[in-house]
């Protein structure tokens, strides 16, 4: 049986209209309210369809201080729209739109201070409700980081195996675990899997910036893919550095004024959209292999919007990995104009 399509997918913020919301971000004096972000997420639907996108990590924060320690008035937010999550839910399956969340960084399983890790377990128990409301199947996952080194790599690694136990059960079936650029990779995760069984999430640019253990890179893709249930297809993530020269403004230490200084680029940062060309070689790398793919790029929806035109152009075998077609070429290039050519 012939597989599905690949999915291309972004992350919460729809740059192709602005006017387009992800979440109720009104302060909680104005009582915002997890109703109000489904209607904006309703609407976020509307134009993936239209743009034939089938993939979209939800905002972290859908649900408004749902968990905020201090705010007991909006914890029963959740569990009180059951009904609409599960109405939302029916529409993302019916359009066939994968969803996930990608919880903040203030998520720490692996920190030495419980009370951090149960502040942590409680926003995740929250948001997988929420998945689990919508009736989601088993690839709307969570996605985390293992955390902080906090001056003993090896013990924080073992602090989130340890961790991992004290889970709440919606948390464990729903939890996927990335490598970082900066702390833990490839060989961390694989770790930690090893003793959780824990999915993983391939990140592609953190790879390359953190890859002491000189691992290959398709060996460890295998790898991580099969850290996912054979019947649910995994995800990875995907980004282009940026390259360009910035210009920031500093103090000068000789005058005490604000001059305007040179920076050569930092190689974690996201560019804004994706190479065509490094994306055709990681996909290449991949041959054979399925999962669904996040791009991560700063301009959000737009990335995939210019991507989909450059793959039929430069690499039409990768393209047809994700259904594209050359039929499809004139009126995705009409798409990307429509959208990019416009008046800033």
């Amino acid at each position: 049986m012939k597989s599905k399509p690949l999915k291309l997918g972004f992350p919460v913020k729809v740059l192709g209209n602005p006017a387009l919301k992800s979440n109720d971000a009104r302060r909680w004096q104005s009582d915002p309210h997890l109703r109000v972000s489904l209607g904006y997420l309703d609407e976020i639907f509307d134009y993936l369809v239209k743009h034939d996108i089938r993939m979209y990590r939800m905002s972290s924060d859908l649900a408004p201080y749902a968990t905020h320690p201090d705010m007991p008035q909006f914890h029963a937010m959740v569990s009180d729209s059951a009904a609409d999550l599960a109405a939302i839910g029916k529409k993302a399956r019916e359009l066939d739109i994968r969803l996930s969340f990608h919880p903040s960084q203030f998520i720490v399983l692996n920190s030495p201070d419980p009370n951090l890790v149960r502040k942590s377990i409680w926003d995740l128990a929250s948001q997988a409700e929420m998945l689990d409301l919508m009736e989601l199947g088993p690839e709307a996952v969570l996605v985390v980081h293992v955390g902080g080194v906090y001056d003993d790599k090896d013990a924080a690694r073992q602090r989130w195996i340890d961790t991992w136990a004290t889970l709440p059960e919606p948390v464990r079936r729903r939890l996927a675990l990335e490598n970082d650029d900066l702390r833990f990779s490839c060989a961390d995760v694989l770790h930690i899997h090893e003793y959780t069984g824990v999915r993983l999430i391939f990140d592609h640019q953190h790879f390359w910036c953190l890859n002491p253990e000189n691992l290959d890179m398709r060996d460890t893709v295998e790898k991580m893919l099969a850290s996912w249930p054979s019947h649910v297809r995994a995800k990875v993530h995907f980004s282009s550095p940026r390259t360009e020269l910035r210009q920031l403004t500093r103090k000068s230490r000789k005058t005490g004024k604000n001059e305007i200084v040179n920076v050569a680029p930092v190689w974690t940062g996201h560019a804004d959209f994706v190479n065509p060309f490094e994306f055709t070689t990681f996909m290449r790398i991949a041959e054979g292999l399925e999962f669904d793919v996040m791009l991560e790029a700063k301009s959000k929806d737009l990335a995939i919007i210019r991507l989909r035109p450059d793959l039929l152009r430069y690499a039409p075998d990768v393209a047809a990995r994700f259904g594209l077609t050359a039929a499809q070429q004139q009126a995705f290039e009409v798409e990307e104009a429509s959208l990019l050519e416009q008046p800033a």
